[in-house]
Parts: structure tokens; C-alpha cells; sequence
């Protein structure tokens, strides 16, 4: 009777975690949506970039983002070099736009530490927080800022496209079908209240409500916008405020940011334990959408042996073997994209990624400490770098 309880409650956490909340959130959208005000507002803003090493690209994104449409006068770029070592520094020196600030850090000491030096000399109205590597569309910026004509909202995150390539399996199915799912349920909380967690690359904070962010946060894309919602405002999406970037091509490369994302969610209840109380009026959806899922591997593997020990019953032989199956299929993504196995094999292999990563990065949390922002994740080689690993919003 024990084990066909622990198979029951395990079972019951992933199709929650996976299903049952999805869907959950989504009929809320259609039936409980809160609709936010939009109209064409132009605050002055202050474009904010933290960068390592960006030398390669660093002209080309501020000649971007100061060519967005937007009125010039409107916009500041404040650009901070987190311990460059490839010619970024020299590159800043040599800047003689007067819309353009440079900041210089000595050493290496992370994303947060560069915003932070940023967010404390900002003039802008609203904060816009962008890496290097992502492109945005020329009305991007227009978008995003019509959406705080709203005196409610106090943060917002664009829509986000990923550029598709020669990926394997696995990192494709991460890419594609697993982004779709998560920008699905952000998009339906935003509608129901707030997104806990937007797209690092590409958001805004109302400058009054931005807080600086303590020194090695990973995911400053959740903390900040949470920080918002705690102060009583809303995190939203816009999507017609699009931005295009890129992912890790091969399957090794995306675990390691999967690990990275993931221990940073670890961290982020060190750092914010008022998460988990009535402080945080999305506590709910951050549990069900985020923190269950860190339970899932657990979970997956208590479903694997309680069904491989009942066996002797129909059911439960049929449900470990579909288990079986599902984990075969996903180590064969991992090392095979050809032809139809393709198509069956990346799913398989892309939830196997995530959950083995889950694990690792609790690992990685626990041992690590202080130094979890160390962990560097390269975007691949054709792929910009920047001061953070390609983020997706804390997935």
C-alpha cells in the first residue's frame, strides 16, 4: 500500500507540475484575464548593459540600440564592463556620444554588480535591461513602454524568438517545442496577474520600483520583476515587443546553461526567502510553475522504481515500461539527429536535460556558495558573448 502511494503522489506532482497547472492558468486567463491599459508613451529611458568580453560586438549593439525608434533625446545608454579582459574597455574609452555612459569594473564580479552600478547613476523614468548578444526589432522599444501608460504596471518583458539552426535533437526541442510551452503559461499569468519571470535580455522596470540586486544573483530576470509585484504592481508581457536571439546548438552546451538557470532558483529562495510567504502575492504560481518542477526529478524516479517493484500488476508493468522507453528514447537524442528519430527522440531527450540538470544544480548550489555566478555557460560559436549565459527567463 506505501508504494502504491508513493507512486501516486509522484505521479500526481509531475502531471501537476506539467499539466495540471498549465492548464489551470490557462482557463484563468480566458475566465479571470485583468486587462492593463495601453497607449504610445514616450518616458526617457536608460538602456542598461552589462558586459564581459564583448569586444567583437560591442559597437554594432550600441549603434542598435541608440537607431531603435524612439525619440533620441528620450533615450540614455549606460554601459558597464564587468572585468573585460578582450579590448571592451578600450573600445568605451574611446566614446564620445554624450547619450553614452561607461562604467569600468576591476575584476570580474558578475551581472548583478554591473547593473547595480548602472541602476545607481540611472535617469531614465523606466529602466530597460539588455544583454549584448539579442537583436530587437526597431519598434521593440516603442511597444514595451506603451504598456506602462498603466499606473499598475511596474515591470514589462517582450516577446522573445529564437533563431532556429543546425541544433541536435535535443537542444532543438529545448529551443523550439519547451519555449513555446513556457512563453504559453507566462503569457496566461501575465493576463491573470504578474509572469514571475521574464526574459533577461529584454525588459523594464519603472525606475521607482528598481532595486538593487544582492552581489552573484543569477536570475536578476525573476528577482526584479518579483520585487516589483511585491511593491503591488504588475509584471506583464508584450508581445508585440519582439527580440531575437540566439541558444547553445548542441545539447552539452544547453545543459550547462540549464544548470546554471536552474541553481539559480535555488539560490533565489537564499536570497528572497519573503517568496514563500504572504509577502508574495504570486506565491502560488511560483511554486506551481517553478519550484514543483524542481521536485520532478525526484518525482520521475520514485514513479520508476514504485512501478518497476509493482510490476506483477497490468498497469503499473505498462507504466514502467513507457518510462523505460522515454528514458531510452531521450539518451538516443542526446547523441542521435538523423531522420525520424529526430522527431521522437527530442522531446524525450530535452526533458531528460532539464530534469538531470534540476538535479545538478542543486549540486552545483550546494557546493559553490558564492561562487555560483562563476558558472559560465559559452552561447556558442556563433553566438555574441556577453556578461550572463543566454537567459531565458529563469525557465
Amino acid at each position: 500500500m506505501v508504494i502504491v502511494l508513493l507512486f501516486w503522489c509522484a505521479f500526481a506532482l509531475i502531471a501537476y507540475a506539467y499539466l495540471g497547472y498549465p492548464v489551470l492558468v490557462s482557463l484563468l486567463s480566458r475566465y479571470r484575464a485583468r486587462p492593463w491599459a495601453q497607449k504610445c508613451v514616450f518616458p526617457k529611458v536608460s538602456i542598461i548593459m552589462a558586459v564581459h568580453n564583448g569586444a567583437a560586438t560591442l559597437k554594432e549593439k550600441i549603434d542598435h540600440l541608440l537607431e531603435l525608434d524612439y525619440p533620441t533625446e528620450l533615450i540614455e545608454l549606460l554601459v558597464v564592463s564587468d572585468g573585460s579582459t578582450d579590448g571592451t574597455n578600450e573600445i568605451l574609452e574611446k566614446l564620445t556620444n554624450p547619450r553614452v555612459r561607461t562604467w569600468i569594473l576591476e575584476g570580474h564580479r558578475g551581472k548583478a554588480v554591473a547593473l547595480n552600478q548602472a541602476i545607481r547613476h540611472a535617469n531614465g523614468e523606466v529602466l530597460l535591461f539588455v544583454d549584448i548578444r539579442p537583436r530587437l526589432e526597431r519598434q521593440a522599444l516603442a511597444s514595451l513602454m506603451r504598456n506602462f501608460f498603466d499606473p499598475k504596471v511596474g515591470a514589462v518583458g517582450g516577446e522573445l524568438f529564437l533563431r532556429d539552426g543546425n541544433h541536435d535533437a535535443s537542444s532543438a526541442a529545448v529551443g523550439n517545442l519547451y519555449w513555446r510551452y513556457e512563453q504559453w503559461i507566462r503569457t496566461c499569468e501575465a493576463k491573470v496577474d504578474s509572469a514571475i519571470g521574464l526574459y533577461g535580455g529584454f525588459y523594464a522596470v519603472r525606475r521607482a520600483l528598481a532595486t538593487e540586486l544582492p552581489a552573484g544573483t543569477i536570475l536578476d530576470d525573476m528577482l526584479q520583476p518579483l520585487n516589483v509585484v511585491r511593491q503591488g504592481y504588475r509584471c506583464v508581457l508584450d508581445q508585440g515587443a519582439k527580440v531575437w536571439d540566439t541558444w547553445p546548438k548542441a545539447a552539452g552546451d544547453e545543459f550547462r546553461r540549464k544548470v546554471r538557470t536552474l541553481a539559480g532558483n535555488f539560490q533565489l529562495l537564499q536570497l528572497a526567502p519573503w517568496l514563500l510567504t504572504s509577502q508574495n502575492r504570486v506565491r502560488f504560481q511560483l511554486v506551481s510553475h517553478k519550484l514543483l518542477r524542481l521536485l520532478v526529478p525526484f518525482a520521475l524516479i520514485t514513479t520508476l522504481v514504485t512501478s518497476g517493484i509493482l510490476a506483477a500488476r497490468p498497469f503499473y508493468a505498462a507504466m514502467f515500461a513507457i518510462q523505460a522507453l522515454a528514458f531510452v528514447l531521450g539518451l538516443i537524442g542526446q547523441k542521435v539527429s538523423l531522420g525520424y528519430l529526430r522527431g521522437i527522440s527530442g522531446p524525450a531527450s530535452a526533458l531528460l536535460l532539464l530534469n538531470v540538470a534540476a538535479v545538478v544544480g542543486l549540486y552545483r548550489y550546494i557546493t559553490k556558495g558564492n561562487d555560483l555566478w562563476r558558472i559560465w555557460v559559452s552561447p556558442g560559436a556563433n553566438a555574441n558573448t556577453s556578461a550572463t549565459t543566454p537567459s531565458r527567463g529563469s525557465q
